[in-house]
C-alpha cells in the first residue's frame, strides 16, 4: 500500500510540473532538454513561436513571414549573446486552429510569440495570449481588435484604420479629381476596417466615391457584378481592401469586360504576384501601400539572403516577420530579461519596455509603439510594373 501511495504521489508530481510549464507558469529553460540555437555560446537561448497559414490560401503569407523571422533568428545566434530556438505552427488561416497551433506552442515551453499573422486568428489567439500573459508581437495582423484591451500584444504593420486614411490621402494628392469605386469584404474586420476609415477621410478630401460593392466568404468567387457596376459608374480608380485572392478574380473579370482603371490595394495584395496559376500580366499598373519594396536599398542584403535562401523575391510579409524578429531582440535587451525567465515575467517586462523602443528595420525608420500596441510608421507606395513592385 505504501508503495501504491509513492507511486500516485510521483504522478501527481509530474503532472503539476507539467502544468506549471505552461505559457503562463513560471518555466525556465533548464526545465527542457533543447540546447542554446547556438552551442559555442554561454547564452541560454529564448523559445520564439510564430503562428501562420503555411498551408491553405493564404499560405503566402504565413510562409513568407515564417522564412523573414527564420533570416533574422539566424542572424541574431550567429552575433552570440541573445539566443533563439525558434518554431512554427500552422492554423491554416483558421482561428480555432490558430487556438490549437498556440496551446502546441505553449507545451513546447514558448516564452514569446511572433504572430499569428492574419486578423481573424489574431484576433482568437490574443484573447488566450492576454490570459496567459504571453507577450505577442504579430508581423501583419492590423485590425484594432487585435490589440484593444490586451496590453500584451503589439503590432509591426500599421493599422487598418491608417492604411485606410493613408490611401484616401494618396489617392487624393496623386489622383485628383477622378472618381473612385471601392470593392471590399463586409465580413471581415479587416477589409470593413480600411474601408470605413478610406470612406471617411475620401469625403474630407473631396473624393467622389462614386460606387460601392461588397462581398462575403460566400460570394467571394464571382465580382462580375461588382466590377460591371463600377465600370457603369465611370470610376477611374478602384480600391480594393483586401487579401490577393479575391483581388486577382477582380483583375481577370475587370479585362474581360474591357475594364482598365488604376486598380488600388494595401499590404494584403502583396504577395498576388506569387500566386500559383496567377497571370502576372492581369496585375500591370496595379499600386498599393505597403511598408516594403524589394527595390529599397537598405533591403538589398535582406533581399539575397532571402532569394539566396528560399529562390524567390521576398514580399512585405517576409520583411514583417524579419523586423518583428529584431523588434523582440531589442525589446528583450531593453528590459533586461534572461532565458531563464518564465514566458510571464518576460511578458510584463516587454509591455513596459516597448513604448520606449525607437527601432530601425526593413518596414520603417524610427518605429515606434503607445501603450495600446499600435505602431507608428509611414507607408509608401509601390507600383506593379513587368511583374515586380517598384516605387512609382
Amino acid at each position: 500500500m505504501k508503495k501504491l501511495v509513492k507511486v500516485i504521489a510521483l504522478v501527481l508530481c509530474f503532472a503539476m510540473i507539467a502544468a506549471f510549464a505552461a505559457c503562463g507558469g513560471n518555466k525556465t529553460d533548464d526545465q527542457t532538454t533543447t540546447a542554446p540555437a547556438n552551442p559555442g555560446t554561454a547564452e541560454a537561448a529564448f523559445k520564439i513561436g510564430l503562428i501562420g497559414p503555411l498551408t491553405g490560401g493564404a499560405a503566402i503569407y504565413g510562409n513568407a513571414a515564417k522564412y523573414g523571422a527564420q533570416i533574422a533568428v539566424d542572424e541574431i545566434n550567429a552575433k552570440g549573446g541573445i539566443q533563439f530556438e525558434y518554431k512554427a505552427e500552422d492554423d491554416e488561416h483558421d482561428p480555432e486552429k490558430s487556438v490549437n497551433a498556440y496551446n502546441t506552442l505553449c507545451d513546447w515551453g514558448m516564452q514569446v510569440l511572433v504572430g499569428p499573422i492574419t486578423t481573424k486568428p489574431a484576433v482568437a489567439v490574443s484573447a488566450e495570449a492576454a490570459e496567459d500573459r504571453v507577450f505577442c508581437l504579430t508581423p501583419s495582423a492590423s485590425s484594432t481588435d487585435v490589440i484593444n484591451g490586451k496590453d500584451n500584444m503589439f503590432q509591426v504593420c500599421f493599422t487598418d484604420p491608417n492604411q485606410g486614411t493613408a490611401s484616401a490621402d494618396y489617392i487624393a494628392d496623386n489622383f485628383a479629381g477622378k472618381s473612385v469605386a471601392v470593392i471590399y469584404k463586409n465580413d471581415d474586420a479587416y477589409s470593413q476596417g480600411i474601408r470605413d476609415t478610406f470612406v471617411a477621410e475620401a469625403g474630407a478630401k473631396g473624393i467622389t466615391v462614386a460606387y460601392e460593392g461588397t462581398f462575403t466568404d460566400a460570394t467571394a468567387t464571382d465580382f462580375s457584378v461588382q466590377v460591371t457596376a463600377a465600370k457603369a459608374a465611370n470610376a477611374e480608380v478602384v480600391f480594393l481592401p483586401m487579401y490577393y485572392e479575391p483581388a486577382s478574380i477582380i483583375l481577370k473579370q475587370a479585362k474581360d469586360i474591357d475594364y482598365a482603371p488604376v486598380f488600388f490595394g494595401v499590404d494584403g495584395m502583396d504577395g498576388i504576384l506569387g500566386m500559383e496559376g496567377f497571370d502576372t500580366t492581369l496585375a500591370e499598373g496595379v499600386m498599393l501601400l505597403t511598408p516594403f519594396s524589394a527595390d529599397d536599398p537598405k533591403a538589398a542584403d535582406f533581399v539575397a539572403a532571402y532569394q539566396a535562401a528560399y529562390g524567390e523575391i521576398p514580399n512585405q510579409f517576409a520583411a514583417d516577420g524579419y523586423d518583428a524578429v529584431y523588434i523582440i531582440y531589442e525589446a528583450l535587451q531593453k528590459a533586461g530579461c534572461t532565458a531563464d525567465m518564465s514566458a510571464a515575467d518576460i511578458c510584463e517586462k516587454l509591455v513596459a519596455a516597448m513604448p520606449t523602443l525607437s527601432v530601425n528595420g526593413l518596414t520603417g525608420d524610427g518605429m515606434t509603439w503607445d501603450a495600446s500596441g499600435a505602431v507608428s510608421k509611414a507607408p509608401m507606395a509601390v507600383v506593379i510594373k513587368d511583374g515586380a513592385y517598384v516605387t512609382p
